[in-house]
């Protein structure tokens, strides 16, 4: 596995990173899961901002401070809602990761922390997230090599065992 890249199980919240990614809505504006958490964890201030960033496409990712969170930003990436695959899913989940990685190296941050994107409550079949996950992670890598740190946020022991085979050699 690549030094770079730490599995972790842990609340995306409370790590001290450069920044943290959001598995977000279009709305921007909250929500369950680690979304919920994050606007709680992060106080009034993020909510604020985000209403005036006029919601986000999916597949895309939007910058924010991090407010009263640890991490000093907040990448909002909206991943697809599961649909049997037929509907780019893939395309668009692959997307959310290069475009976080990519926003990272343009902003020079050395450590970001993702949580597993659509895995919640829009039901994107684990094994395979994790999969297109690791796979835009490693590219990342590549391009953008002030990258000292990429963590995956385990908060599902099932989303931990997913990333933990494709780390094996």
């Amino acid at each position: 596995m690549d030094p770079r890249i730490e599995l972790l199980k842990a609340d995306i919240t409370t790590l001290k990173v450069n920044a943290i990614v959001n598995a977000a809505n279009q709305g921007l504006l909250g929500g369950g899961g680690v979304d919920g958490a994050i606007h709680r964890a992060a106080g009034p201030g993020l909510l604020e901002e985000c209403r005036k960033m006029g919601g986000c496409a999916t597949g895309d990712c939007k910058a924010t401070k991090g407010y009263l969170l640890p991490a000093r930003w907040v990448f909002h990436a909206v991943g697809p809602v599961w649909e049997g695959g037929g509907r780019g899913e893939d395309g668009l989940l692959a997307s959310c990761y290069r475009k976080a990685l990519d926003l990272a190296g343009q902003m020079s941050l050395q450590t970001i922390a993702f949580p597993a994107i659509s895995c919640g409550v829009y039901h994107f079949p684990i094994p395979r997230a994790c999969a297109i996950a690791w796979k835009e992670i490693q590219k990342g890598l590549s391009r953008n090599p002030q990258l000292e740190k990429v963590i995956l946020a385990c908060f599902e022991d099932e989303v931990y065992e997913a990333y933990r085979r494709l780390a094996r050699p």
